[in-house]
């Protein structure tokens, strides 16, 4: 299970199992999870507590429906910087998570130098975002951006046994 390469817990098919289950659902009981992975309440809550002592859990949180807020649209943003030095990719970086309409942010390579994904409400939302994160910044030579017409998949699970 464990990458060589990336140092983390070794972890056993009860935790396997238990990931599985939270990722499908996280408000679950701790009674009706154990249920779930045929193991003991107790056994179930503490490996739930070293798998976030861990960090193999990051944080547990509520999945919503954007349509239904009213944030219909989503834009992937690719951006490149004027200059990328290590010190104004790291300012870029930092403005970006101040930006609660901004949901991923990614460093990539090659080609732009960040790749955003971000969900506002309408194409004037859009507009302002862009403005105020991106055309404002003196280091930001381009944005590219991408609107989705449709979204076959949307996933926020791991494939724990892969």
């Amino acid at each position: 299970m464990q990458n060589p390469q990336i140092p983390g817990p070794e972890l056993d098919d009860l935790d396997l199992r238990i990931l599985e289950q939270l990722q499908e659902d996280s408000s679950l009981t701790n009674q009706d999870l154990a249920a779930r992975v045929h193991a003991s309440p107790p056994t179930c809550l503490r490996r739930v507590r070293r798998l976030v002592d861990e960090g193999v859990i990051d944080r547990q949180v509520a999945i919503l429906s954007a349509e239904k807020l009213g944030s219909t649209l989503t834009a992937i943003v690719e951006i490149t910087l004027d200059v990328q030095a290590a010190e104004s990719l790291a300012a870029f970086e930092q403005s970006v998570l101040a930006e609660p309409a901004v949901l991923q942010c990614y460093r990539v390579s090659p080609g732009p130098d960040f790749v955003l994904i971000a969900q506002v409400k309408d194409m004037p939302a859009y507009h302002a975002l862009v403005h105020r994160a991106f055309t404002a910044q003196a280091n930001v030579r381009n944005v590219r951006t991408f609107f989705s017409v449709h979204r076959a998949k949307f996933e926020t699970r791991i494939d724990v046994r892969g």
